[in-house]
């Protein structure tokens, strides 16, 4: 063993069976085999009923006792409950049980699926504004909505407002004109007088 700071304490206790220990329990099973096939092979009689056994060793019989005991015990467990379970019913929302359905059933359910699938909550909102907003796009185009009205008046007003500026627009020009043509005709007049 390595000696100083860094030890390995893994290998210290290991424990290996004999050799002679490994063949009496190939040949326990080996017998154990023969005898199923013998009765037939059949797996609840398998649990029930156990083969002869032979001692051969004093440490043998009682690990075969202890299986036996084990396998009886776990059969036990499963068919009544330990202390206040049979009184007490619980419910594991984790835990999933089968359950059998008919081949009708099964058609029904899947006609049902594909008929109308199951929105979720988000995707149900999100159509239903949709829905909303190309339902005021809508009434909002025909003039319905209050919204609508306003831009409506306020859009006449506008255009009032651009026809009368065109107006004066209009007006100062044909002022301007008039005054230009006013200043050359003076002009005109003054120029023809004096040749």
């Amino acid at each position: 063993m390595p000696r100083g700071k860094f030890v390995n304490h893994k290998g210290r206790n290991r424990h290996f069976t004999n050799p002679e220990e490994l063949e009496e329990q190939r040949r326990a099973d080996e017998e154990k085999r023969r005898w199923r096939q013998q009765k037939g092979g059949d797996s609840s009689s398998e649990e029930e009923e156990e083969p002869p056994k032979k001692p051969s060793k004093a440490k043998q019989p009682s690990e075969s006792e202890s299986e036996s005991e084990s396998e009886s015990s776990g059969s036990e467990n499963e068919g009544k409950a330990k202390g206040v379970e049979a009184l007490i019913e619980v419910e594991n929302p984790n835990r999933v049980q089968k359950k059998t359905k008919k081949l009708s059933q099964l058609n029904n359910d899947l006609a049902q699926q594909s008929s109308k699938p199951e929105l979720s909550r988000r995707e149900r909102e999100q159509l239903e504004k949709q829905r909303a907003y190309a339902n005021y796009q809508k009434l909002h185009a025909a003039g319905k909505t209050d919204e609508a009205r306003a831009d409506l008046a306020r859009l006449a007003i506008i255009k009032q407002q651009r026809e009368e500026a065109a107006k004066r627009r209009e007006d100062e020009k044909k002022q301007k004109e008039q005054a230009a043509q006013k200043k050359t005709e003076a002009t005109q007049k003054a120029l023809g007088k004096r040749t």
